[in-house]
C-alpha cells in the first residue's frame, strides 16, 4: 500500500516490533484472529502481506525524531498508538456491519461477532502491556507513566468519538461544531496521542508537547475530512469500500453534514426524506450523491481539509525542530489530504 516516503521509511520497523508483541501460537484462535487483522497472515494461518498504511505509529516516530529524539526509544509508544487503532478497527468493523477491509473479509465475518470482541480486547491489552515496554528503553518511570496516561486518555476520547457517530445516524439536526467535536475524539485524539507520545519519549518540554499534541489532532480532523470523501466518492479498487457506502449507514459525514445545513431547501428537504428512512436502496444512494453534487459538498470538504492542514502547518512552523523531520513533515501532511484509500 503506497504512503508517503517519510511515513513509509518507518513501516517495516513498527511491523518488526509490532510481530514480536503477537504471541505466535498456532492452536490458539484469539492469535490467529489478531495476526490476521494485522495483516500478516490470511485466515488460514498462511503468510500474507495486508497490513494497514501505519500513519498514527509513523507519525509518533517521525515527532520523536523531529523534537530531537531516538527512534529505538519510541518504538513501544508507535506501537501501542497502531495497536489501539486496530483495537477499534475490529470493533468499528462490527458496528458498522463492514464485511471487508483492504479487500479481506474483516474478522466477525470469518469468525462471528463475539470472536472478533475477543480479539479487538486482545488487541487492546497488547496496547497496554506494550506502552509499559518504553521503560525497557531507557524511557524514566514517571515518563512512562505519563505515556500511559496519554494513551488511556485518548483512547477514551476516542471511544466517546466512535459513541457521538453512532448516535449521530439517527440525527439529522448536526451541525458543523457538531461534527468537528466527533471526529476531533473519534479520529482527531488518535493523531494527537501519536505526536504527543513521541514528542514526549523524546523529552521535549511541556509546551512542545501540548503544542504537537494540538497539530496532531487538527491533522487527524483533515485526515477524517478526506476519509468521509473516499467513503462517498472514493474507487472502490483503491478503498476496498464499495461508491456510497457511509450513505448507505446513513453517517453524519462532512459532505452529509455540509449539504443538510447548506443546500438549497429543496435538495436538504430530499436528503432529510431519504435519511429518515430505516434503510436506503441504490435509487436513494444515487439521489443522495445527485444532491450533495448540487450542493457542491465536495468542493466544500477539500476547503475545509486544506484550512486544517494549513492551520497545522502554520503552529509547525512556530516550532524548533530538526530541519529534515519538519520538511517531512509537511510532506506527510500533503499526503493526508491527497491519499485515495
Amino acid at each position: 500500500m503506497r504512503t508517503a516516503p517519510p511515513l513509509a521509511r518507518y513501516r517495516q520497523e513498527v511491523d518488526e516490533y509490532l510481530r514480536s508483541l503477537v504471541p505466535d501460537r498456532a492452536p490458539q484462535p484469539l492469535y490467529q484472529m489478531v495476526r490476521y487483522h494485522l495483516g500478516w497472515e490470511d485466515a488460514e494461518g498462511r503468510p500474507d502481506h495486508a497490513s494497514g498504511k501505519g500513519l498514527r505509529s509513523s507519525l509518533c516516530l517521525l515527532t520523536c525524531e523531529a523534537a530531537g529524539g531516538e527512534l529505538r526509544q519510541a518504538l513501544p509508544a508507535a506501537a501501542a498508538v497502531e495497536l489501539v487503532h486496530n483495537f477499534s478497527l475490529v470493533h468499528d468493523d462490527i458496528q458498522d456491519r463492514d464485511a471487508e477491509r483492504h479487500h479481506r473479509p474483516t474478522v466477525w465475518k470469518l469468525w462471528g461477532e463475539a470472536q472478533a470482541i475477543n480479539a479487538g480486547d486482545a488487541i487492546l491489552a497488547l496496547a497496554h502491556l506494550t506502552i509499559l515496554r518504553l521503560g525497557d528503553e531507557g524511557v524514566s518511570a514517571p515518563m512512562v507513566f505519563a505515556a500511559a496516561r496519554a494513551l488511556d486518555e485518548r483512547t477514551l476520547e476516542m471511544v466517546e468519538g466512535q459513541t457521538l457517530d453512532i448516535w449521530l445516524e439517527d440525527r439529522l439536526d448536526v451541525g458543523l461544531p457538531g461534527y468537528i467535536e466527533m471526529i476531533e475524539k473519534k479520529t482527531g485524539a488518535l493523531f494527537d496521542c501519536a505526536l504527543t507520545l513521541g514528542a514526549l519519549v523524546a523529552g521535549a518540554d511541556s509546551a512542545v508537547i501540548q503544542q504537537l499534541g494540538s497539530i496532531g489532532r487538527t491533522l487527524g480532523t483533515a485526515f477524517q475530512i478526506r476519509d468521509d470523501m473516499l467513503g462517498i466518492w472514493g474507487d472502490v479498487s483503491k478503498t476496498g469500500k464499495p461508491r456510497g457506502a457511509d450513505i448507505r449507514r446513513r453517517k453524519k459525514s462532512s459532505p452529509l453534514v455540509y449539504a443538510l445545513n447548506d443546500a438549497r431547501s429543496g435538495a436538504r428537504h430530499e436528503l432529510r426524506a431519504i435519511y429518515g428512512k430505516p434503510a436506503l436502496d441504490d435509487e436513494d444512494v444515487a439521489r443522495v450523491l445527485s444532491c450533495l453534487e448540487d450542493a457542491g459538498a465536495q468542493d466544500y470538504c477539500v476547503r475545509l481539509a486544506a484550512e486544517r492542514k494549513e492551520s497545522a502547518l502554520v503552529a509547525l512552523g512556530q516550532l524548533e525542530l530538526k530541519p529534515r523531520q519538519a520538511a517531512e513533515f509537511r510532506e506527510a501532511a500533503e499526503f493526508l489530504l491527497e491519499r485515495e484509500f
